[in-house]
């Protein structure tokens, strides 16, 4: 009788703990899937990669909207608001710093863009709406000056749609990726160069099929095929 109620015991044992087992694992199947992240800054990012998507709601506006051929920028302009190739562009108007308050007043123009009737002309879109010291790299054109024009070599800018692989195939980057990963801010928009418009300002994902033009190269010696020294 004893090993009959111990038998027992045992299975009614069992069985409360598969219930019990069983309720806990349905209750934590009812929660809502949790994923660990703490803080955003925890996150590790290609850095080159970090703001190509920044302006990607704004693609198909792009791309539906109607070009103004009356007030287009040129590569020329562009280049003639710099000091040399790949350097940050001058501000072509003048700044009045008591008028300014705050460190986002150059992105009340520059963060969107926008027609200004002041300067019958588009504002140009920072691709780093996130650097609020503007000044610390952009500076004021100044035309009168006592210093006079040096003989410095100048940097060649790269021209526009003549670099790809293969014929037909996607341009290459020609100039570095670093405070540009924001590829729609130069590349889309009324304030675009018409040279360097984009067509496509739909496919955000650009480096997949434009990729960097690298000419770095090292020195590999005098090539020498296997068993031919001679």
């Amino acid at each position: 009788m004893k090993k009959r109620l111990g038998i027992i015991s045992l299975f009614v044992i069992l069985f409360i703990a598969f219930i019990t087992i069983w309720n806990y694992s349905y209750q934590i199947g009812l929660e809502e899937a949790y994923i660990p992240v703490e803080d955003e800054q925890h996150i590790y990012v290609i850095p080159s990669e970090s703001g190509v998507f920044k302006r990607s709601q704004h693609a198909l506006d792009y791309e539906n909207m109607p070009i103004d051929e009356h007030h287009q920028r040129s590569l020329t302009t562009y280049y003639q608001n710099r000091a040399y190739h790949g350097a940050p562009p001058s501000i072509p108007h003048p700044v009045d710093e008591h008028q300014n308050m705050g460190g986002t007043s150059c992105l009340k123009c520059h963060e969107n863009g926008g027609f200004t009737e002041k300067f019958q002309a588009y504002a140009p879109v920072t691709p780093h709406p996130e650097l609020v010291n503007c000044k610390q790299c952009h500076v004021e054109q100044n035309t009168n000056t006592l210093f006079k024009s040096g003989y410095y070599a100048s940097v060649k800018a790269p021209e526009a749609g003549v670099n790809n692989a293969l014929l037909g195939s996607p341009p290459m980057i020609p100039h570095q990726i670093q405070l540009r990963e924001n590829c729609l801010s130069c590349h889309a928009g009324p304030s675009a160069p018409k040279e360097i418009r984009v067509s496509h300002p739909n496919r955000v994902n650009c480096r997949q099929c434009h990729v960097p033009n690298n000419k770095e190269m090292a020195e590999v010696g005098t090539f020498k095929r296997v068993g031919n020294e001679k």
